[in-house]
């Protein structure tokens, strides 16, 4: 999913945390680009069930 947003919304993506199980996982992710391509990455992402939330300043989820 990750490397298919940037692809086909032309949006700069960077893993800055993650964690991935069996059952559910979740990932802290910048997206860069133009606001139109950042607003059809996320509902690309929500058309698939994914979650979205934003996290704002430098703490992510730990």
């Amino acid at each position: 999913m990750v490397w298919a947003i940037g692809h086909e919304y032309k949006v700069v993506t960077n893993i800055r945390r993650a964690n991935i199980s069996d059952g559910a996982g979740w990932m802290a992710l910048d997206l860069e680009g133009e606001d139109d391509q950042i607003e059809g990455a996320i509902a690309y992402l929500r058309e698939r069930g994914i979650g979205v939330e934003p996290i704002e300043g430098e703490d992510t989820p730990s």
